[in-house]
């Protein structure tokens, strides 16, 4: 077992440290330390449900405190295994994962791209990773039941991109996404007590009113601050779709030969592109937790406690999964179904069962629409950095992707 901490690597290498240690050792499982733990990476469909499997791997204790700072927030259903984790995760599941639902965000989403589009003409240009996020926010606010005004939609956009931006550095990004938690978790908090009170309205079945009456496997309501926890990781994944936008714009500028098919609307070529976009570009760079007991993996024996990385970027350009990884092929998912533990750029398994984020669906739907309206857009891409560094967790291009949007 490496008894040199590999911290330092991995912010200096970000989604090219575990690839980079499986070929230089020829192996999919790698053993290392991180944090002051040993830790083994993995990688591979076998791999994964072997991470899935509750007795293998645990998540409680095993999310850093600097990812639940930013991220996912302290007592997130993230952070919870066994009954406590099956019954907060039927919460989001009644709500993320209903087809009526789904469909709701994506005429929100639809409707209010078009309308912000309609502006975008009369505009210098956009940044299409800012405007996104705009879109989407307003969207998820009024779609999950928090009340939000067109002028406070960009300042709680940038605060919920923040979350995503900072959770994986200890510089200034980091910080930021922890004063942007600390206000978005303090005004949900109000709002989920201004429900309980009777003083602040929440649409029935809303996801407002859904988490604020919640009861856990105790039985007990969930702290105010636990719900406002609860509610932002319904509200920042979809607002993280603008990652995927930015990457889609990306993809048109170096590949547009894809535009005008996109453009024609057809379901199965936009879901196809949304998942090409979703495997290709760097998101998530590895999934974890803790090993529930000592345990061997491919030859590795890994001892109670250590941490057990899945390498998502590994696997979704592993050659041995994915023909020509490093290639951009939309089609590639023409006709083609998805196995659970495939394509892994949002996790493996099942969402209904597991740690697999249930708000999955809603990322492809929405993606797949949004798409479409992007290859439709008359615009001009002008001179700009479009490079996209692995180091840097989460990547996206370096300028946002800027456009010259031309009407129609």
């Amino acid at each position: 077992m490496p008894k040199l901490e590999n911290g330092l690597q991995l912010m200096a290498k970000g989604y090219g440290w575990l690839p980079d240690k499986r070929r230089a050792l020829g192996r999919r499982t790698v053993a290392t330390r991180l944090g002051g733990l040993p830790a083994f990476g993995i990688e591979g469909p076998d791999a994964a449900r072997f991470l899935y499997d509750e007795k293998h791997v645990l998540r409680s204790h095993a999310i850093p405190e600097p990812v639940q700072g930013t991220l996912f927030g302290k007592g997130a259903v993230h952070t919870l295994d066994g009954e406590q984790h099956r019954v907060r995760k039927a919460m989001f599941i009644a709500l993320l994962m209903r087809e009526d639902g789904i469909a709701s965000l994506v005429q929100r989403t639809t409707a209010a791209w078009d309308d912000a589009a309609g502006q975008w003409a009369g505009r210098p240009a956009i940044v299409l990773f800012e405007e996104s996020a705009n879109v989407l926010t307003g969207a998820v606010c009024r779609w999950t039941g928090v009340p939000v005004t067109d002028e406070e939609v960009p300042a709680v956009a940038r605060d919920l991109q923040a979350l995503v931006d900072g959770f994986f550095t200890a510089g200034a990004r980091h910080w930021r996404a922890r004063r942007a938690r600390g206000r978005r978790e303090d005004w949900l908090g109000r709002l989920v007590e201004g429900v309980r009170a009777g003083t602040a309205p929440a649409p029935e079945g809303s996801a407002v009113e859904v988490v604020a009456h919640h009861r856990d496997a105790d039985g007990h309501l969930l702290p105010p601050r636990v719900a406002a926890v609860e509610l932002l990781n319904i509200i920042r994944p979809t607002v993280a779709i603008s990652w995927f936008m930015a990457f889609s714009g990306h993809a048109l500028i170096r590949w547009p030969q894809y535009k005008d098919r996109l453009a024609e609307g057809d379901a199965a070529f936009a879901e196809a592109f949304a998942h090409e976009v979703r495997r290709f570009y760097p998101f998530a760079p590895f999934i974890g937790g803790r090993a529930a007991q000592r345990l061997e993996w491919d030859g590795e024996k890994i001892p109670e406690n250590a941490m057990v990385l899945l390498d998502l970027y590994g696997h979704n350009h592993d050659a041995e999964l994915w023909e020509d990884p490093y290639a951009f092929r939309p089609e590639r998912f023409l006709g083609r179904n998805i196995g659970a533990f495939e394509l892994v750029a949002q996790g493996g398994g099942d969402p209904r069962t597991n740690h697999r984020c249930p708000g999955e669906q809603i990322t492809v739907a929405v993606l797949s629409a949004l798409a479409v309206r992007l290859a439709r857009l008359q615009f001009d891409a002008p001179e700009q950095d479009l490079s996209i560094a692995l180091h840097r967790v989460p990547a996206k291009p370096a300028s946002g992707v800027v456009l010259r949007v031309r009407g129609s």
